[in-house]
């Protein structure tokens, strides 16, 4: 009764956060515990390291989305890139994903950059169903790259270094990336178009502020000259200076409004981020992790047999959850039962993020689908259709890296 309760509210527009805290709140009643216990243990989470980083690279990426630099980033991408068969679709999929590592959002990406690429794709002529198949999926193809949110958001979930899982994700997405950028390659045009190609020089000069940040926040990490959190202070207060001191496309007055509306996005993680750890400290009592070990064990005593469910039940959970809910409604979960069968916490963590990768352009509820079709004008069947090849090349990805993880694992 109380999961179908909990399903009604859901389906009513109750808060997720909500519909959590109430299902720990029962759970915690019913089990003679004090229902204070919910909200001690939704504390805890003040404490948590790294969560500081999380608003403030919400920030830098609200502000490099209302800024022109996407257009000058793809100004460089061009320029660099232009004069190479299927040039344009490896623009448009090196520069997506770099937008969405920076902005840990890809329904920023495809808003900020859909209108810049799919014209400029068009006028490639790039085929309507291969642009559209294109971006609606390389709008999440930067989830594995630093300083992706989803990423420091697993990491305090499931209680992996950040920096670690930093690590861990580049080769795994540098493999998506050049399976996704050859088959768009191939799909090309045979003819090359010279049209708003501008000169390398002056591209790389006009973006000549925005190229280093990125280099910034990792080689501060990776230099052991910053922690994570430093790196997020490092890295919104070189866009406010970028942005609105040397470019001027944001106004000073805008940074607070900018400031507001990355604290409500953070504001709505955190809330269902406090209600399902207090949830799971209720989970983790009742021994639930152990239960679901022992009941897999019944039908499944292979390795190789639990990554196959894994892998199944991660797809499934991306295609009706985002991403953000589905890591903190069952990373916890999960974590311990993959343990259990030896799984690597970095190798579970990159087979987690890429399933909720594919999730993104899976129906029913791929938000992908929708903001494409929402900002390409078309049908959303049309959109699945046209993301089909691209959603089978990235489950060849998964599979290499499930299968073969001493290959792209630190």
């Amino acid at each position: 009764m109380t999961s179908l309760a909990a399903l009604l509210a859901a389906l009513a527009g109750t808060p997720l956060f909500a519909v959590i805290a109430g299902i720990a709140l029962f759970a915690y009643s019913r089990a003679g515990i004090d229902p204070m216990a919910v909200a001690i243990e939704m504390a805890r989470l003040a404490d948590t390291p790294m969560l500081e980083a999380l608003p403030l690279f919400i920030f830098t990426g609200l502000l490099l989305a209302e800024s022109g630099s996407p257009a000058r980033l793809l100004a460089v991408t061009r320029a660099l890139c232009g004069r190479l068969p299927g040039a344009m679709a490896v623009v448009a999929v090196v520069l997506c994903a770099l937008f969405t590592a920076l902005t840990g959002a890809t329904g920023v990406t495809i808003v900020a950059l859909g209108p810049l690429l799919y014209p400029a794709l068009a006028d490639d002529g790039y085929p309507e169903r291969l642009r559209l198949g294109l971006l609606t999926v390389s709008g999440s193809l930067g989830l594995l790259l630093p300083p992706s949110l989803p990423l420091i958001l697993y990491g305090v979930v499931a209680g992996v270094r950040i920096d670690r899982l930093f690590a861990a994700g580049l080769l795994p997405n540098l493999l998506i990336l050049i399976v996704i950028c050859a088959y768009a390659a191939w799909r090309a045009p045979r003819t090359l178009s010279s049209r708003h190609r501008p000169p390398v020089g002056k591209a790389l000069r006009q973006a000549l502020w925005e190229l280093p940040l990125p280099f910034i926040v990792l080689g501060g990490i990776y230099g052991g000259f910053l922690v994570v959190s430093e790196a997020a202070v490092v890295a919104a207060l070189y866009a406010i200076v970028v942005e609105v001191g040397v470019y001027r496309d944001v106004p000073l007055t805008r940074l607070p409004g900018l400031a507001v509306r990355s604290m409500i996005l953070f504001g709505a993680i955190i809330a269902v981020l406090a209600a399902s750890l207090a949830f799971t400290s209720y989970l983790v009592d009742r021994q639930i992790p152990e239960r679901i070990f022992d009941l897999l064990t019944g039908w499944i005593n292979t390795r190789a047999g639990f990554l196959l469910a894994l892998n199944l039940f991660l797809l499934g959970v991306g295609a009706v959850l985002d991403i953000f809910s589905a890591i903190v409604l069952v990373a916890p979960l999960i974590v311990p039962v993959a343990a259990r069968f030896g799984i690597e916490p970095l190798h579970l963590a990159v087979i987690f993020l890429v399933n909720l990768q594919i999730g993104y352009a899976t129906p029913p509820v791929g938000l992908n689908l929708f903001l494409a079709s929402h900002q390409f004008g078309q049908p959303v069947l049309r959109t699945a259709l046209a993301t089909l090849p691209f959603v089978l090349l990235l489950l060849a990805v998964l599979a290499l890296v499930t299968a073969f993880p001493g290959l792209f694992l630190p």
